[in-house]
């Protein structure tokens, strides 16, 4: 008798499973958690440490998660707004999971923090796939990329509430054609909000922050219609020695913690292992 187990499904699973629960009780202590995903160099942790200030000086309570292959560069930068930073160290690994972030937070996350910004890791294949636990996922597109990132990142920019295009002070300079985006996202992502951005100019600094504050006290967010993309099957074929053969064929599309249809795209599990002591005011770990 032969067994197929996917993998892929399973560790997936696993992880909306954690990230449900993950949801259900930072929620119940009046934390919301908001998902960044973007490119490298797309401009996300200046825009971030822009809005940490802004948090800290109207008095909102935030706390920020950034999430590096290595360094803690992100961290020493976020941890100038005044705001609570730890910094991740994933070792190799391209995206965080739910585990990983509820780890993270034991004994760290202050009670009263009202939102928790997670840099998530710089890339937008691997991160789309994994449900943190959040309460709203935005995704970063800077001006320099081009304006067909939403058509080849279907997974990243389908599944957001809210999108926000970053540098858009250089975008006169670099050509950036803002209706071709805002249309591929469209395509992707049918009414989701396109916003945009500069940390440098401080044009639209403030609407993260509105956005996050705004879902984190119940208003009605985004919920993404993505067009369900069934993969391509996988056939398994085992040959056994009196020459019978059994080919197994399956597609499945799993669902958000939301009861969005999503497609699956990357699996993956980092190591977790203490690193000692910190650096500055952030605090060093590895996934």
């Amino acid at each position: 008798m032969c067994r197929v187990v996917d993998l892929q499904q399973a560790v997936l699973a696993k992880n909306d499973t954690t990230a449900q629960h993950l949801r259900t009780e930072l929620a119940r202590r009046g934390t919301a958690v908001v998902n960044l995903l973007s490119s490298p160099g797309s401009g996300k942790t200046a825009l971030l440490e822009r809005e940490l200030v802004l948090a800290r000086e109207t008095g909102v309570p935030v706390a920020a998660l950034t999430a590096d292959l290595a360094t803690e560069n992100d961290a020493t930068r976020l941890a100038r707004s005044g705001a609570p930073v730890k910094q991740v160290l994933t070792d190799g690994l391209c995206h965080l999971e739910a585990h990983m972030l509820s780890g993270h937070l034991d004994g760290w996350l202050p009670e009263d923090t009202r939102l928790l910004f997670v840099e998530n890791v710089g890339n937008l294949v691997c991160p789309a796939s994994y449900d943190l636990g959040e309460t709203l996922r935005v995704v970063l597109a800077s001006v320099t990329e081009g304006e067909d990132k939403p058509l080849k990142y279907p997974t990243a920019f389908g599944l957001a509430h809210l999108v926000l295009v970053t540098k858009s002070d250089i975008a006169e300079a670099v050509g950036f054609d803002e209706d071709a985006f805002r249309a591929h996202v469209e395509q992707v992502n049918p009414g989701v909000q396109v916003l945009l951005t500069s940390a440098r100019s401080g044009d639209g600094v403030g609407a993260l922050l509105d956005g996050a504050l705004g879902a984190a006290n119940g208003a009605p967010v985004h919920r993404p219609v993505m067009a369900r993309q069934h993969p391509a099957p996988h056939t398994h074929t085992h040959t056994h020695t009196h020459a019978h053969t059994h080919t197994h064929t399956h597609a499945h599309t799993e669902h958000d913690a939301d009861g969005r249809d999503r497609p699956r795209t990357h699996a993956g599990r980092g190591e977790q292992a203490a690193v000692p002591g910190a650096s500055g005011a952030a605090a060093q770990t590895r996934a």
